[in-house]
C-alpha cells in the first residue's frame, strides 16, 4: 500500500484507505489566511519557493494591513520548518498537531527556480506579466506527473489561475474555502423572520416569565428551530417580539410594539420601514456590544449608524469619542505621503459620513458651521484600518465602513481593538465588493454575520429597502 495512506475502520467495519493528498498554496491564499498552512489537517501542503518570494517582497509594503499578512504567514512557516534540515523542509516537514486518521500533515518548501521545460510535463512559459503564476502551476504539474497515482490539488483565489490550471491539464484546482460558513449567500442570517399570517396561531405552548421587570414570553424552540439571540420576529398582523435569549428548550420572546419602533427617533432621523426601526432597536438595544449592518446601498446603513452615534455621545453621554474608520483600497497605499492629518488624508473615503451629516444637518441656518461644530462637540475621528492594528479603543462608539472587502482575518484584528465600554457597528454591502479574490462566500462580513449570531451581545440586521431615492432603487434593482 502507498505509503501516504492508512486504513481506517468504517462503520460498517470495513478497511477502507486514508489518503494524504498534496495541496500546492498559491500566495494569495497565505495572504487571505496566514494560517492557511495549518488548515489541510492529515495531508501534504507545497509551498513553492516562489510563494515565499512574493511574500517577502509584500512583507515591506506601505499597505500594512496586506503586509502585516504577509508577515504573519512568512512567520508560521518558519514555526514548522524552523530546526529541519533542506533536505527536510523539500520533502515535508510534520505539522504540529495536525494528526488525524492515523497520519500527520506535512509542510514542504519547492524550489521551483529549478524547474525547465520537459517536453513530458505541461510547462507554462515565464511570461513577463505571468511569470510567478505560471511557476507556481508548473509546480502542481510537475507533482501530478511525478506522482500519477497521489491526489494533487493547486489551491488559488484567483479565478483565471484556476482556469490555467485546469486548461494545462492539472486535474484538481480548488478555491480556498475553509473561509466558508455558508453554501449559499441567500442563507445569509437577517436577523428577522418574517412568519405569514398570524404568529401565535402557530403556537399551542407559551408561559410568561419575568426577566429584569418585563414580561417575556417563553415558547417551545421546536416552533422557532432557527432562532438566535437578538433578532427579530414579526407577522402579518402587526405582531412583532424581539428574541432576548435562546436555550436548548425554549425560546424567550420579549413583545415590542411596531408603532413605538416606527417612532423611535435618533438625532432627529427616525425610520422609513420597519427594517430600519429594527436595526434601530438593535443599535439602542443594552448589553448589545457589537451591531452588524447589511444591505444595499441606499438603504441607510451609515445614516442610522451615524445618528445613533450621535444621540449616544451628546445627548445619552455614553461615549467619549466616535470613530469612523474604513479599509484604504490598494491603490491608496501611498496615504502616508499624502499632506495634512490622518483626518484630511482619509477625507476622500470617508466622504460619505460627511454627506450624511450634511443630511442631519441640512436646514440648518449655517449648515457647515453646524456640521464642524458636531464633529468637535462628538469628537469624531477618522481613521484607516491599516493604521489601527495595536491600539485599544475604550469608551468609543465605532463605525467600520465598506467591510465587504475584508477577510475573516482583517476583521478580527479590527474587532479585537474595541476596549471597555465601547460598542462597535460593522457596515457592508455584499455587493459591492471591490476585492478581486473576495465573493460575497468568502467575505469576512458574512463570516462575521454567522459566526456572531448566536452571540448574545452581538445584533444582526439586513436593511432591505432602499430610501435614498427611487433612481438608487432603480439602478440597484435594474443596471
Amino acid at each position: 500500500m502507498d505509503s501516504g495512506a492508512v486504513l481506517r475502520v468504517e462503520k460498517n467495519n470495513k478497511l477502507k484507505a486514508v489518503i494524504q493528498k498534496t495541496y500546492v498554496l498559491d500566495t494569495n491564499v497565505l495572504l487571505h489566511d496566514p494560517t492557511a498552512v495549518m488548515a489541510f489537517n492529515e495531508h501534504h501542503v507545497v509551498i513553492p519557493m516562489t510563494v515565499l518570494e512574493e511574500l517577502d517582497d509584500i512583507k515591506d509594503r506601505r499597505d500594512k494591513t496586506v503586509s502585516r499578512e504577509a508577515r504573519i504567514a512568512i512567520q508560521m512557516i518558519d514555526k514548522v520548518v524552523d530546526n529541519a534540515t533542506p533536505q527536510e523542509i523539500q520533502a515535508g516537514v510534520e505539522k504540529p498537531g495536525s494528526e488525524e486518521n492515523g497520519l500527520r500533515g506535512t509542510l514542504a518548501i519547492y524550489p521551483d527556480q529549478l524547474l525547465s521545460d520537459n517536453s513530458d510535463v505541461p510547462y507554462l512559459d515565464d511570461t513577463k506579466d505571468q511569470a510567478n503564476d505560471n511557476r507556481i502551476i508548473n509546480v502542481a504539474l510537475r507533482l501530478q506527473a511525478e506522482n500519477p497515482d497521489q491526489f494533487v490539488c493547486l489551491v488559488t483565489k484567483d479565478i483565471n489561475m484556476r482556469i490555467k490550471a485546469k486548461g494545462s491539464g492539472l486535474l484538481h484546482v480548488e478555491d480556498y474555502r475553509r473561509d466558508r460558513v455558508l453554501d449559499d449567500i441567500d442563507l445569509l442570517a437577517k436577523g428577522y423572520e418574517h412568519i405569514e399570517g398570524d404568529f401565535w396561531s402557530h403556537i399551542a405552548e407559551v408561559e410568561v416569565v419575568r426577566d429584569d421587570d418585563y414580561p417575556l414570553h417563553r415558547i417551545p424552540r421546536k416552533y422557532l428551530p432557527h432562532a438566535y439571540p437578538n433578532m427579530f420576529i414579526h407577522d402579518d398582523q402587526e405582531f412583532i417580539a424581539f428574541v432576548k435569549r435562546v436555550d436548548r428548550d425554549h425560546v424567550y420572546l420579549r413583545c415590542d410594539s411596531r408603532d413605538q419602533l416606527m417612532h423611535r427617533r435618533f438625532w432627529g432621523m427616525s425610520p422609513r420601514n420597519l427594517e430600519q426601526a429594527m436595526a434601530m432597536s438593535l443599535l439602542e438595544e443594552e448589553g448589545i456590544d457589537m451591531t452588524v449592518l447589511t444591505g444595499p446601498a441606499g438603504s441607510g446603513k451609515t445614516l442610522l449608524a451615524l445618528a445613533y452615534g450621535l444621540h449616544a455621545i451628546l445627548e445619552q453621554k455614553k461615549y467619549n469619542k466616535l470613530i469612523v474608520a474604513r479599509s484604504t483600497p490598494p491603490i491608496a497605499e501611498d496615504i502616508g505621503f499624502l499632506p495634512g492629518t490622518e483626518e484630511e488624508k482619509m477625507a476622500p473615503w470617508l466622504a460619505a459620513f460627511d454627506d450624511n451629516l450634511e443630511v442631519m444637518h441640512g436646514s440648518d441656518e449655517s449648515c457647515r458651521g453646524s456640521i464642524e461644530y458636531i464633529k468637535e462637540r462628538a469628537n469624531i475621528q477618522f481613521k484607516s484600518l491599516n493604521f489601527m492594528r495595536g491600539r485599544s479603543f475604550n469608551n468609543a462608539y465605532i463605525i467600520i465602513d465598506e467591510s465587504q472587502g475584508l477577510t475573516q482575518f482583517q476583521l478580527k484584528s479590527v474587532i479585537s481593538r474595541v476596549g471597555a465600554d465601547s460598542k462597535i457597528v460593522v457596515l457592508g454591502n455584499l455587493a459591492q465588493i471591490d476585492n478581486k479574490y473576495i465573493s460575497p462566500l468568502t467575505s469576512g462580513l458574512t463570516y462575521l454575520v454567522e459566526k456572531s449570531k448566536l452571540y448574545p451581545h452581538a445584533g444582526v440586521m439586513h436593511i432591505n429597502g432602499i430610501v435614498r431615492s427611487r433612481l438608487a432603487a432603480f439602478a440597484e434593482e435594474q443596471l
